[in-house]
């Protein structure tokens, strides 16, 4: 019925592709109950299951049958069947050559005679294909003819020279086909070249392993428009490397559905043309691009030279090196020195091509030595026969008529001489010309890809090396096997192997900046070059692409940039905070310098690979077994470092001892690495859920969740992560190829797959006792749904494969019910300590001691539970942001960038990333804003700092009232205040650097507003925390009695705290500030005892910032004790904290405690005075140091007194004139305190000095000016009476100065040799003297 088209009326569509059915005409005698009824007999038969529309599937096994049908299956996919891998896994996204054939037979051939044509031209095409790298795919069958698809770099075939080879095998089977006219009426063959989908299609029942995409439609459409031909695309011609004679263009034609097929080329074959080879190198030298890393090679081939010229004899220097590793660049320096000290030297590249032609290489070198290579051809002859004059006989010049291309007339001589002879003779009239010439002038040999050269050339070669004074410098590719001519040659003893190594980081990072002409980049372009693996081309290839694509802005580093207000310009000045910079090669005066950074909307971590790169990465992954390309696939989705537990879970039906061993093959081939010693996770498991209490909640309803949830809970009880089975890629670039094989679906599958496995580890580690990095994240904000008592995805269907499961809500947010308690319950002995009190600071002392020493070694506190934080960054929080980016949930993605931020902030003890960084007014904008987000307002004006006071005095501890009862609402409450008391803290940081009124008022609202808050907190240990900063700022701002009542309420509520690693945190901040206490009031041999036990803790619980200021106080207390050795040990553990990161404020604190080493410490040098020196002037003028008036009144006040100590008054004067522009912008702390001390010992100088001239420009009223910055001093620093003995000692000198009473200037700026050091070795309390 329907064959019969007369009965359907239709409208065409689209030129004749299609028809839409308007209408259908029933035409008597048509019986509609007959044909229905016949339908309904026919329903039996019909097979309604999707599993078995094919009868084939119902067969059973046969073995003949199974190893014949074998046969028909690609090689490469018959592993991966065989190895049990599910369908999903074997399609990839890749790009190809395509090779499509069409023959066309007579129409007159008989059907039998079809078949034997078809059979034995697919027997012919099949094996032309597979010699080539290539595979068979399909075969399809029309009127009178067959076409055959052919497919090159199909997984585990993928070859670097594939279009070349696709092109070859074309000309090839284009030449058998066309060997009996008589058989086949015509013969047309298309290669394309680009991206496709490589797999399987169809339905369940009916899978086929094929290609699809937009090439295999121009394939398909070129063999219409240009029969009878071997075309190809323009991608195909210029991959492929052949020489341009060997294709001749095509003209433009329209093709169906093809917008814009772009030029199109007829292959002709490989043909010899009539020419030489071209003298020229593959790189050009570049003057403001000097060779980086190459200084051994370089002396391997002056030596060779050296040699040579010596000893008369012929040397070889043969450079060894990967692809892109800088070997072309490498000549073309030596053809630059070597010519310009007057040497003659012949350079030359071969390609693959080339190998095939015998004798190739010395026919082009002796052309470019006779110079006919760039002469016209009609003046050929008589510009070789002027180079053969007087050297060889004029009767032989007919020998090279064949081989340089002239037409000397035949002599009688050469014409009895046979072919073996003829050459034998060429070859001594060679040796004898180059000889004639090396006495004039050394000749060279620079031969490019030299891999590429015949045998003939390297036998030749080999004999001039031994019979003449010449050099040879070559470049070989280790991945080709040399004819025997060359293993010869590289054994003879004037032959020298130099391997060319990848370049050092810093060498690949200045490389960049010269690719993109600019002095500096930024961290995350640093992070993104990696992928080049010390490779120089890849690195210039990874540039370009970024400058092709735009994603890159440009600054002129001249221009000064205002200060920007935004928080939108943080991220982008951070990054020029720690970017790479380089000094240019060739700087000239008044020369633009450009820097640069990464667009705002661009992600470097997705960013696709070069065509170029992909190729290559992809080449080397096929070469790896079908088990390790699948490993490394599946590794690829999870990131550059993943775990062997979350890879196992994402490759089905792998056991954990052939996962081993596929994971061992790759790490001893260096695909895959251990991570480095310097980053090495620590032995203990890590990654381990919060606590063991909820799972043993759980396992009551772990029989009524689905076998996904049991999984999840049973990898909560039984993932450990030791050291060993961490893992991260060694090559980055074949990370990047092997994730953009994945088909976007696969991708966001196993993305999705991924995230939920960490989703569950997303979490404080144990010893942290679980709980969100951002305190009671999960209570603070809400979820979509509650997932409580239900799966998230629909059960696995039975088919091995993760990314057959049905999606059927998004991924979600963590929570309320999935987290881990914040504290958990304290054991009968913390309860009893706990309940002690202390009331002074030995008995806080004491219990702590007591507290450390009641277990045994090997259940001591600081010695079990090691926090593994920084591993759940790394292997959990960090990828599984990215994860949620790929699979599109960006609520997710960015709760989880919130926890990785918090997390990173935490492991460096530092959560203020404005104030750090020296912007103050965001700094304060952003608490401001952060707090009336939080539903805390914080007042503008002054008179909204007096009624906000009065509230936060009288009306705010009336407010107070129980929890509610609802615990999840309370966790939320909890959170918000978590986050405001940090907020808090900030503000009154940030508003005590400026010594002004209002600037007081606002740091003391700011400070009464955290006390309140934190008396609503239900966790102890940030109360402590709390009153530790309470009484710091109170000591800074000098108010005696409100620092010692802080800090006593601290020691009073540290009893009440539970000893957590939280716990543990607020007891050694706690123990720095009683530290810091015991030094400001002269208890130094109890300030020392404090800051080592403080020490410890902090070494314990990873906290470099915490454990710098300990330093910090350690030093000043050694130092005022006078233990100078104890001094040095605390600057080099000091130094070992601030050189791991980018600390200017630390460093400046650093160098200041040198510069107090380098005046009173006797001699010690720890830092040289240089080094000092030039780190303030570099740094001076920073946001950071500017705002920190404390440290730099230190800094510049002991500059000045170093150069006193010089006699250098004039730069004396500059630096205590800055000195005297930050004295009233300082406070009471201990910094503050330390520089005005340094500042007034400056005043008592210059009045000592007055009477000898030394100054100029001394003001008259100096005298009272000076008495006037004492009485300020016992004022202001009231509350560290350290140094008021000092002080007054000063003050003391200077009356004496009024009465004429000599005082030597060793006196006055070297405090140990005064009466005040017997007191201070006593250890006697300082009392406060301001007479």
């Amino acid at each position: 019925m329907l064959c019969e088209q007369y009965m359907f009326e239709v409208e065409i569509m689209r030129e004749d592709e299609a028809v839409k059915l308007r209408d259908m005409r029933i035409i008597d005698p048509f019986d509609f109950d007959e044909h229905f009824d016949k339908c309904l007999d026919y329903l039996p038969h019909y097979r309604t299951s999707a599993e078995t529309l094919r009868t084939a599937l119902e067969l059973d096994p046969h073995s003949d049958l199974d190893q014949k049908l074998r046969k028909h299956i690609m090689k490469n996919l018959l592993k991966k069947i065989d190895e049990g891998q599910p369908v999903e896994y074997v399609s990839e996204f890749r790009t190809v050559t395509l090779v499509l054939v069409s023959l066309e037979f007579h129409k007159t051939a008989w059907m039998l005679h079809l078949c034997h044509l078809i059979q034995e031209s697919a027997l012919y095409i099949s094996t032309v294909i597979e010699k080539g790298g290539g595979q068979l795919s399909r075969i399809f069958m029309f009127e009178k003819g067959c076409m055959f698809l052919c497919v090159f770099g199909l997984p585990g075939d993928k070859k670097p020279d594939e279009c070349a080879h696709a092109l070859e095998s074309s000309f090839s089977i284009f030449s058998f086909c066309w060997e009996n006219p008589a058989k086949t009426k015509l013969v047309s063959i298309s290669i394309t070249n680009g991206p496709v989908f490589c797999g399987v299609v169809g339905a369940v029942a009916r899978h086929e392993y094929t290609v699809i995409g937009p090439k295999v439609s121009l394939a398909a459409r070129m063999i219409t428009a240009y029969p009878g031909l071997v075309s190809c695309d323009e991608i195909t011609y210029l991959r492929s490397m052949l020489p341009a004679y060997n294709f001749k263009k095509l003209p433009e034609k329209m093709m169906k559905n093809i917008s814009n097929p772009g030029k199109i080329y007829e292959y002709l074959g490989h043909r010899r043309c009539i020419m030489f080879g071209k003298r020229h190198l593959a790189r050009k030298r570049n003057k403001n691009r000097p060779l980086l890393d190459r200084e051994k090679e370089l002396e391997a081939f002056q030596m060779a030279q050296q040699r040579c010229l010596h000893q008369k004899k012929g040397q070889a220097v043969l450079y060894e090196g990967g692809k892109g590793y800088g070997k072309s660049q490498l000549l073309a320096e030596i053809n630059f020195l070597t010519q310009k000290e007057g040497h003659r030297v012949l350079p030359l590249m071969l390609k693959e091509a080339d190998s095939k032609q015998c004798f190739y290489a010395i026919q082009t070198l002796m052309a470019i030595f006779f110079e006919i290579d760039t002469c016209p051809a009609y003046y050929r002859q008589e510009c070789l026969q002027r180079h053969l004059r007087g050297i060889v006989e004029e009767q032989l010049h007919c020998l090279f008529n064949d081989l340089l291309f002239v037409k000397f007339p035949l002599s009688f001589k050469v014409s009895h001489m046979d072919d073996v002879a003829r050459q034998k003779k060429v070859k001594a009239c060679f040796i004898k010309v180059l000889q004639e010439a090396a006495r004039e002038t050394p000749l060279i040999f620079l031969i490019d890809e030299a891999q590429y050269m015949d045998a003939a050339s390297w036998e030749f070669l080999e004999t001039l090396l031994s019979s003449m004074p010449i050099i040879m410098v070559m470049t070989l590719t280790p991945i080709f096997t040399l004819c025997g001519w060359a293993q010869h040659f590289l054994q003879s003893p004037q032959a020298i192997l130099m391997p060319i190594t990848k370049l050092a980081t810093t060498s690949l990072l200045r490389m960049a900046c010269w690719e993109l002409g600019v002095v500096s980049i930024p961290q995350e372009l640093q992070i993104y070059l990696h992928r080049c693996f010390g490779n120089p081309l890849y690195c210039e290839v990874l540039c370009q692409d970024l400058l092709s694509k735009d994603m890159l802005l440009f600054h002129d580093l001249q221009k000064e940039e205002e200060e920007n207000s935004k928080w939108e310009t943080l991220s982008a000045n951070a990054m020029k905070s720690i970017m790479y910079s380089m000094f240019p090669a060739n700087s000239e005066e008044g020369q633009e310098l450009y820097v640069c950074t990464v667009k705002d909307d661009v992600n470097l971590d997705t960013v696709l690979l070069p065509p170029f790169l992909k190729e290559i990465a992809v080449s080397q992954l096929d070469q790896l077994s079908p088990e390790e390309q699948l490993l490394v696939k599946c590794a690829a989705i999870i990131g550059h470092s993943f775990h062997i537990d979350l890879l196992q879970h994402l490759l089905p039906g792998w056991d954990k001892n052939k996962l081993l061993q596929v994971l061992r093959a790759l790490v001893d081939i260096h695909v895959l690495c251990w991570p480095d010693k310097s980053q090495e996770l620590p032995a203990e498991p890590i990654l381990v859920p919060s606590s063991i209490d909820i799972i043993d909640e759980t396992k009551e309803k772990k029989t009524k969740l689905d076998g996904g949830s049991a999984s999840l809970l049973r990898l909560k009880e039984e993932l450990s992560l030791p050291q060993t089975e961490v893992l991260e890629f060694g090559v980055p670039l074949l990370r990047a190829a092997a994730w953009e094989l994945w088909p976007k679906e696969q991708q966001i599958a196993l993305h999705l797959e991924c995230a939920c496995f960490l989703q569950v580890l997303a979490c404080r580690c144990g010893s942290c006792h679980g709980g969100d990095f951002v305190p009671f994240h999960r209570f603070a904000v809400c979820s979509t749904k509650n997932s409580k008592g239900t799966s998230r995805f629909c059960p696995y269907r039975d088919t091995g494969s993760v990314l057959t499961q049905v999606i059927t809500e998004k991924l979600q947010l963590p929570s309320p019910q999935d987290s881990f308690p914040f504290q958990m319950k304290p054991s009968r002995t913390q309860e009893a300590f706990s309940s002690e009190c202390c009331r002074t600071e030995e008995e806080f002392l004491d219990q702590v001691k007591r507290k450390l020493a009641q277990t045994s070694p090997e259940k001591d506190l600081l010695t079990t539970k090691p926090c593994h934080c920084k591993d759940i960054l790394k292997l959990v929080l960090s990828p599984l942001t990215q994860h949620c980016l790929v699979i599109g949930e960006t609520t997710c993605a960015f709760y989880y960038l919130l926890e990785a931020a918090a997390a990173s902030l935490d492991l460096s003890d530092n959560y203020m990333v404005c104030f750090n960084m020296g912007h103050i007014t965001l700094a304060k904008k952003l608490a401001r804003k952060a707090l009336r987000l939080l539903k805390r307002n914080f007042p503008w004006t002054w008179f909204g700092v007096l009624f906000q006071t009065f509230l936060e005095k009288y009306w705010h501890p009336c407010t107070l009232s129980q929890p509610p009862n609802n615990p999840s609402e309370n966790k939320k409450n909890l959170a918000v205040l978590q986050q405001q008391l940090h907020c808090l803290s900030l503000l009154w940081q940030l508003y005590n650097l400026e010594a002004t009124a209002s600037s007081y008022r606002f740091a003391c609202l700011a400070t009464l507003m955290q006390k309140n808050s934190a008396e609503e907190f239900a966790n102890e240990a940030q109360v402590v925390s709390t009153y530790v900063e309470l009484s710091q700022f109170s000591q800074s701002m000098g108010i005696k009695d409100k620092w010692l009542h802080c800090e006593q309420m601290a020691i009073q509520k540290s009893s009440l705290c539970w000893f957590s690693r939280e716990g543990l945190l607020a007891t050694a901040q706690l123990m720095q500030a009683l530290a810091y206490t015991k030094l400001c009031l002269g208890h130094l041999d109890f300030s020392i005892k404090l800051g080592f036990q403080a020490r410890e803790i902090c070494r314990h619980l990873k906290k470099p910032a915490l454990e710098n200021l300990v330093l910090s106080v350690l030093f000043r207390s050694a130092f005022l004790k006078k233990k100078f050795g104890l001094c040095v040990h605390v600057l080099e553990s000091q130094w070992a904290l601030i050189s791991q990161g980018y600390d200017v404020l630390g460093l400046a604190c650093f160098y200041s405690a040198c510069l107090d080493l380098l005046l009173y410490g006797k001699g010690l040098l720890f830092r040289p005075f240089s080094e000092c020196l030039r780190f303030v002037q570099i740094y001076e003028h920073s946001r950071v140091l500017t705002s920190q008036s404390n440290v730099m009144l230190g800094v510049h006040s002991s500059l000045a007194m170093w150069f006193a100590q010089e006699s250098q008054w004039g730069l004396f004067e500059h630096y205590f004139s800055k000195a005297c522009q930050l004295v009233k912008r300082t406070n009471a702390s201990l910094f503050g305190a330390h520089g005005f001390v340094r500042f007034l010992e400056c005043h008592v100088l210059m009045l000592q000095k007055i009477p000898e001239g030394i100054f100029m420009h001394i003001p008259l009223e100096l005298r009272s000016q000076t008495l006037e910055y004492f009485k300020e001093f016992f004022s202001r620093c009231v509350t560290c009476p350290v140094y008021h003995q000092w002080v007054s000692e000063l003050k003391a000198s200077v009356m004496r100065c009024e009465k004429r009473e000599f005082m030597s200037l060793t006196n006055s700026i070297r405090p140990f040799d005064t009466c005040l050091t017997r007191i201070w070795i006593k250890g006697e309390f300082l009392q406060e003297n301001n007479s």
